[in-house]
């Protein structure tokens, strides 16, 4: 059974939508990922048209990130006051990451640079987690007990201007939170990504916050980001497909509650790994359509353009 998607002008099956829409929002809730650097792929992959898989990922993201967040809310795992100070940074971001967008837009560059983008960004975060899930696995087996830091103290904790965030149990300047939500927003606008498989370790490692705590924050954070940006690409670039948004959001708002009752019950290093492979998967592919040259040679966009 297909339905046609008036934006992105074509046809597409719902049982498709539906199966992808799920399992990207099981990984949101599992792992608080927004599921924007799967799900904006994968479209592209499908034919969707880069801008509209952008577009319309974002709006899938906020669905999935609030089923995720009251899942964590209701067990007292999301610190709202440190997802505040991130979200200020990111309104900004968002704002200058549309502008960006709608300019490679004009220029006739968004899909050759936003795969670049992709392929760098899956291949590093794929290979961080690979390597960091192989090692905890490997000391398992090995029954290596390795003692880890509440918190990890750096220079940006001596920075001013700090605050007092008591559900985290931490002390630090709201600068750095305000930066990474910053880097967060643009990303989120000229990716169609929430941004969380960077603001997740950033949280951790940068801020110090515990673990315990990051994934419900994070996912609080990316629905104001993403709700931004989402409208800010509706009034502006015009590319979100209502439809296919529809189907995406009934099965992530699923999906991700499915994934966090799974995320309290599944070995996290078992599943990192897991994830860290179908990442890798998705930059192999987004490299395979850089670098193989298509058997014809012509962008359908420039001839509409053109008649």
């Amino acid at each position: 059974m297909s339905i046609y998607l008036p934006i992105a002008e074509l046809s597409i099956n719902i049982i498709l939508l539906l199966s992808i829409g799920g399992v990207v929002g099981f990984l949101s809730g599992m792992f608080g990922l927004g599921g924007g650097f799967l799900m904006t792929p994968i479209l592209i992959f499908m034919g969707i048209p880069t801008n509209v898989a952008v577009a319309t990922s974002a709006n899938q993201i906020v669905a999935s990130s609030i089923s995720g967040t009251i899942g964590y809310w209701r067990q007292g795992l999301v610190d709202f006051k440190m997802g505040g100070v991130l979200l200020f940074g990111s309104f900004f971001g968002s704002i200058l990451g549309v502008w960006i967008f709608s300019k490679l837009v004009v220029l006739g560059q968004i899909d050759t640079v936003i795969s670049i983008l992709y392929f760098a960004l899956l291949t590093s975060i794929g290979l961080i987690m690979l390597i960091e899930s192989s090692k905890v696995i490997r000391d398992r087996v090995r029954r290596k007990t390795v003692k880890k830091k509440i918190h990890y103290h750096n220079w940006a904790h001596k920075l001013p201007f700090k605050m007092k965030f008591y559900k985290s149990k931490l002390y630090i300047s709201a600068i750095p939170p305000i930066i990474i939500g910053f880097v967060i927003g643009i990303l989120s606008a000229t990716m169609g990504i929430g941004g969380t498989f960077i603001l997740i370790p950033a949280m951790i490692y940068f801020l110090g916050m515990p673990t315990s705590k990051v994934i419900g924050t994070s996912l609080f954070q990316i629905i104001f980001v993403t709700a931004l940006v989402t409208l800010l690409h509706a009034t502006t670039t015009f590319a979100v497909d209502a439809v296919l948004a529809f189907f995406l959001i009934i099965a992530s708002v699923i999906g991700a509650q499915l994934g966090v009752l799974a995320a309290n019950k599944l070995r996290g290093e078992e599943i990192r790994a897991l994830l860290a492979i179908i990442v890798l998967g998705v930059a192999t592919k987004i490299a395979l359509d850089l670098l193989v040259e298509p058997n014809e040679i012509f962008n359908i966009s420039v001839i509409r353009a053109l008649l």
